[in-house]
């Protein structure tokens, strides 16, 4: 029996976002995809144009969402900024795990895709919030290591659960940053 072409279209997500985060986006051909998704290379054509068509609508969740978590502490200074994008930056990571470790993965063929956000301009500001906009260059070494260190973290596999998890994650993130953690 036929897939309906929203469960098709879903099926080609499912396998194109488990096989990227296996193999890398390079790693996985337009072939490999549709045979994990048990269609044809036309069918998968139909329904999404390129390998990178296939790769924005993955990504596009994760990006909507960090463009939010911008937006909110943009208004935010100091402890309350800190503590603010710790949280987020964890929640994100977490739910968007298999994204992560695909951008992860081939970071150098993927920044500076014009499909993802300018991930200079993002990155400089989520640290700015994690430092709590401080300008000391030792609180930027502190913030990149805790932004780095969230996504490095939860891209990987764990014995944890994903409560315990996302507690470690922020703990940690907050002692790297210099925060209580109480």
């Amino acid at each position: 029996m036929p897939h309906a072409p929203a469960t098709m279209r879903a099926d080609i997500l499912e396998s194109a976002g488990r096989l990227f985060a296996a193999r890398g986006f390079r790693g996985t051909s337009l072939q490999d995809i549709a045979s994990d998704a048990g269609c044809s290379k036309a069918s998968l054509l139909y329904h999404f144009t390129s390998k990178d068509a296939i790769l924005t609508e993955l990504l596009a969740p994760a990006g909507r969402e960090l463009a939010e978590l911008e937006e909110r502490l943009a208004a935010l200074d100091g402890e309350e900024a800190a503590r603010a994008a710790v949280a987020g930056l964890v929640d994100l990571s977490l739910r968007f795990r298999r994204q992560v470790k695909i951008l992860i993965q081939d970071v150098d063929a993927l920044i500076n895709r014009p499909e993802l956000p300018d991930v200079n301009a993002v990155t400089e500001r989520l640290v700015d919030a994690l430092t709590g906009r401080s300008p000391t260059p030792e609180a930027r070494v502190w913030g990149w290591m805790a932004m780095v260190g969230i996504f490095l973290t939860s891209a990987g596999e764990h014995a944890l659960p994903d409560q315990a998890l996302r507690a470690e994650l922020t703990r940690g993130a907050l002692r790297t940053l210099g925060r209580r953690t109480d």
